[in-house]
């Protein structure tokens, strides 16, 4: 019996490997190719004098608010040139991130095939935590003065919870976050549940379009964020469960458990153990669970209701004991 079980163990694992090897066979075959325009190059080794021309080719990048003297203040200012050249130190060669990039636009072609491939555009910004990379159909724009790695000193006044994921490797994971606020459907119904599970889907793009990656950089969190929340997803889930959070549409929820912050807020006196954002970590266990228990495409995934996809999930959270 016990060697039957292996056996099965065995034949299930392969499986799942040869159909995963599959997929990356196919998705190897996908052609993409990807133009970088390196503006912060064409910007800050321009000269005054420069600047116009420099706008009519990035017209996209020169609000028109804003007066040409507070670009040629930029352009000379001493401080944006050290940014500048750190960001040079860097990336001054792009190839071997463009390549990632297009892999990644490979996978995504491979699930969505009317996705447009866009231009690489690179740049620098106003340290935008929260638009580090932005996919906009033609333009992919990626303010790379927020890759540095989490120790640099341009960093020293940002707390480490963000500090954190303000490395290389979290790039590809930041363009599927703003991939997915274009393909993952809105939802009128903000309570918790929703949250979670819309949440979830967006994390399911990163299983499917990142394979290679951990479950620790697809979430921006540590591996001891990951190991707390699967030593505790049960409490989490009996927590939610019995103070009737799952259709609460309280307005302190999202703060809570959703959104960017340095923990999550139970009320209770772990909390400073916690890591932000158990509410996305477990909306992503639910859909996970989903998509073990139906024969659904990717596409359909993210078009079912979250409030049917939690009926039909199964879900059940990993036991403490």
């Amino acid at each position: 019996m016990r060697k039957y079980i292996y056996l099965f163990a065995f034949g299930f694992l392969f499986f799942s490997c040869d159909k995963k090897s599959k997929i990356e066979r196919e998705v190897e075959e996908i052609p993409v190719s990807m133009k970088v325009i390196r503006f912060e190059q064409a910007f800050f080794n321009a000269t005054p004098q420069e600047l116009p021309m420099v706008k009519a080719e990035y017209p996209d990048f020169f609000p028109a608010a804003i007066a040409d003297e507070a670009w040629i203040e930029k352009m000379q200012n001493p401080q944006w040139r050290e940014l500048y050249q750190e960001v040079e130190k860097k990336y001054k060669n792009f190839g071997a991130h463009q390549t990632e990039i297009e892999d990644l636009f490979k996978h995504i072609k491979y699930y969505f095939p009317t996705i447009k491939t866009p231009q690489i555009y690179t740049a620098i910004g106003e340290m935008d935590y929260l638009n580090k990379a932005i996919y906009a159909n033609d333009k992919l724009v990626i303010a790379l003065e927020l890759y540095l790695g989490k120790d640099h000193r341009f960093y020293s006044e940002f707390p480490a919870y963000l500090r954190q994921n303000f490395e290389q490797r979290q790039m590809l994971p930041d363009i599927v976050s703003s991939l997915s606020y274009r393909i993952v459907p809105g939802s009128k119904n903000k309570d918790l549940l929703t949250l979670m599970i819309n949440s979830g889907k967006e994390l399911y793009l990163k299983d499917i379009l990142l394979p290679d990656y951990t479950d620790a950089e697809r979430i921006g969190y540590t591996e001891d964020h990951i190991k707390w929340c699967q030593e505790n997803e049960s409490y989490m889930w009996e927590y939610f469960v019995s103070n009737k959070m799952l259709y609460s549409s309280d307005p302190k929820l999202p703060n809570r458990f959703i959104n960017l912050a340095p923990f999550s807020k139970f009320y209770l006196e772990i909390d400073n153990e916690t890591p932000g954002r158990v509410g996305q970590w477990v909306g992503w266990q639910i859909v996970r669970s989903y998509m073990q228990n139906n024969e659904v495409s990717v596409i359909q995934l993210l078009k079912t209701d979250p409030i049917e996809l939690f009926e039909k999930s199964k879900y059940k959270p990993k036991s403490n004991e």
